[in-house]
């Protein structure tokens, strides 16, 4: 430690007492600042190695604005897009991602997040009648009231074939209620940073009220990758399982990922191993796909294409970002 000079000495004193005294009468409207002036904010600062705020966005990937990089933006006719490389905390391409959008499927991220978080996946949940979704082209698996499955089971069928019914299933076994699991929705999203999303379901068909942005869902799906569970599903290309029927009777099911990619159906970009993802369509939303993906060194980046106009375009742009990582 370095020598505390009178004049020091005399502001840190004055700093603990207002500290441990509470007085003084005097705000300070950003208290986390690290090069606040105030003597009580720069008492460490006579310390060699003074103590300094974790910045809250040190681990993302922070984005100015728009940043077309050696893409030209005239290919990308989708409403919001990027590219993120997350390791090394850079935007490689970025357009419109603070528009606030319709997230279709997007949010079943959200929803598995969610569930990762505060359920406990060998649980089992007994369908109740808020399965039978009408929705004209809703994607659903045929769950019925009464069905017995696991929360493992049901994040499985939501990620992998982005069934709605399954999404409530896991939204009703996290938290009783679809509305209290929305609440957690909104709470986790906001204490993400996504301050620009607002979720009123947990599976993502249509609501008027329910928007997010590009960048709040990067911020979603680069906290979901911290899970093992949500990296080995979203890399699933198929998934067969068997659950209890309401009428006693044991269904098997098997499903295909709704993830051309992993279908065999889009090529891959050259030396580009795509991990797994989240695709979302709905009239409001247009096509929209999110997609994690590692390039030869094993580095992760993060792909989000929104409101694109087919699912030709989506995946073409998808595509067309992904030849950037190397």
């Amino acid at each position: 430690m370095k020598s505390i000079n009178k004049k020091s000495l005399v502001a840190l004193t004055l700093a603990l007492a207002l500290i441990l005294c509470g007085c003084g009468g005097r705000n300070f409207g950003m208290a986390y600042e690290v090069n606040n002036d105030d003597a009580m904010f720069r008492m460490f600062d006579i310390l060699d190695e003074a103590p300094k705020a974790r910045p809250f966005a040190a681990e993302l990937v922070v984005v100015p604005g728009d940043v077309s990089g050696s893409i030209n933006p005239e290919l990308i006719n989708a409403t919001g897009a990027a590219l993120f490389a997350t390791d090394d905390k850079e935007i490689i391409f970025a357009q419109n991602v603070y528009e606030q959008l319709s997230p279709a499927s997007l949010t079943k991220i959200m929803t598995a997040l969610v569930a990762l978080k505060y359920g406990t996946i060998d649980n089992y949940i007994t369908a109740s009648a808020n399965v039978s979704i009408s929705e004209a082209r809703a994607q659903t698996v045929g769950l019925e009231r009464g069905d017995q499955l696991t929360l493992s089971q049901a994040l499985h069928l939501s990620l992998i074939n982005s069934a709605n019914d399954a999404a409530i299933v896991v939204a009703e076994g996290v938290a009783g209620t679809v509305e209290e699991f929305v609440l957690l929705m909104n709470r986790e999203a906001k204490a993400l940073g996504a301050t620009n999303t607002e979720f009123m379901n947990p599976h993502g068909l249509t609501h008027e009220n329910q928007y997010t942005t590009v960048y709040d869902m990067y911020l979603i799906l680069n906290a979901a990758i911290k899970y093992d569970l949500f990296n080995h599903i979203i890399a699933l290309p198929s998934y067969t399982t068997s659950y209890l029927r309401a009428n006693g009777e044991m269904r098997e099911l098997s499903i295909q990922n709704t993830n051309q990619y992993l279908q065999g159906v889009q090529e891959t970009p050259d030396d580009v191993i795509i991990i797994g993802g989240k695709t979302g369509t709905t009239q409001a939303a247009g096509h929209c796909l999110a997609i994690v993906a590692k390039n030869g060194a094993g580095k992760t980046f993060l792909s989000i294409i929104m409101r694109a106009e087919t699912r030709e375009d989506v995946y073409d742009q998808t595509t067309l970002l992904l030849n950037q990582i190397n």
